[in-house]
């Protein structure tokens, strides 16, 4: 079910502290920690709290929590000092995106120049 946690998912587990992240942030529905593969020197992802499978599924289901979430993701550039230079927000959705963790969730990268398109 939507919004409920599940058993099977790492990013569920990580908000339940079962398993370690660094975490950057975190609100009353958003966990924002660091990616264990970064891909630029600022790579953040910002999470909700509530398993929602993708970020379509978040928008449609709660979309004051993706609000919260995108929010969060501004907050996080802020903290990380790219906010000036520039950052991109990343909603990887389906396989053929590059989507391998079935909760929603935004990559925060910037810290270098960032080119279009990224592939």
């Amino acid at each position: 079910m939507a919004g409920e946690p599940q058993n099977d998912c790492l990013f569920c587990k990580i908000v339940a502290r079962e398993v370690p992240a660094t975490i950057v942030r975190e609100s009353e529905t958003t966990l924002a920690f660091r990616d264990i593969n970064p891909q630029a020197p600022t790579h953040v992802l910002v999470i909700p709290k509530a398993h929602h499978r993708d970020a379509a599924a978040l928008a449609a289901a709660a979309p004051d929590v993706a609000a919260d979430v995108l929010r969060e993701a501004g907050a996080v550039a802020e903290d990380e000092k790219t906010a000036d230079s520039g950052y991109r927000i990343v909603f990887n959705t389906g396989t053929g995106a590059g989507q391998t963790v079935w909760h929603a969730h935004a990559h925060v990268l910037g810290g270098r120049g960032l080119t279009w398109p990224p592939g």
